[in-house]
């Protein structure tokens, strides 16, 4: 991407995308669980993301670094991406194109020791929509944090998953009468007046 001094100039989105971890290899203790209801997902993920595109709404991926601190976004892909990786499949249908942010996080929040508040703030970004892995953990730590930041959230309930539906259920709940959610299924949420009613609250 070409550097411009356009990207220094503060940005009016009021809204903003956080895709949690879905540049994921599934290495880990249950992965395959996890895979086989993020699978689920996908479609319903890719199509928020492109009508968030069409709606002016920038889409920021949120994503661990697997303990490699030396990992960038191209190294992540790249692995995630193999051919003999189970992930593949998953990962090639989310994919970041070279107009997203990408924030890399070692814990389970995304404001955790990230510039993702930093980088909120920049854009005037003041709702967000959270979608990804896993309900029950990243995306809830994420949303509590958002919410303690006085951020309005939104956690499409078919754009998140967990190790089982049970899981994700109940962290849904959770997300709803604990993190000041609004859960509503991704279909239902209509991002032009989102995005109106942010800007008109943080005015």
């Amino acid at each position: 991407m070409e550097y411009s001094k356009t990207s220094l100039q503060k940005v009016d989105a009021p809204v903003a995308l956080l895709l949690i971890d879905v540049i994921n290899h599934f290495e880990f203790p249950d992965g395959v669980r996890t895979l086989r209801q993020a699978y689920k997902i996908a479609p319903a993920i890719a199509r928020l993301k492109r009508r968030a595109r069409r709606a002016g709404i920038p889409v920021i991926y949120v994503n661990d670094n697997f303990g490699d601190w030396r990992a960038e976004r191209s190294v992540l892909l790249a692995y995630c991406l193999r051919s003999e990786a189970a992930s593949a499949k998953f990962v090639s249908q989310l994919g970041p194109d070279e107009e997203d942010y990408f924030v890399l996080k070692p814990m389970h929040s995304a404001f955790y020791q990230t510039p993702l508040e930093v980088l909120l703030r920049h854009l005037g970004t003041h709702t967000i929509i959270l979608a990804g892995l896993a309900t029950n953990s990243c995306i809830t730590c994420t949303a509590h944090d958002a919410n303690m930041r006085d951020l309005q959230v939104f956690v499409p309930s078919d754009c998140s998953a967990a190790r089982t539906i049970e899981e994700h259920r109940k962290a849904i709940r959770h997300l709803q009468t604990m993190a000041n959610a609004t859960t509503t299924r991704s279909q239902d949420l209509n991002l032009s007046a989102i995005k109106r009613k942010s800007r008109c609250d943080a005015t």
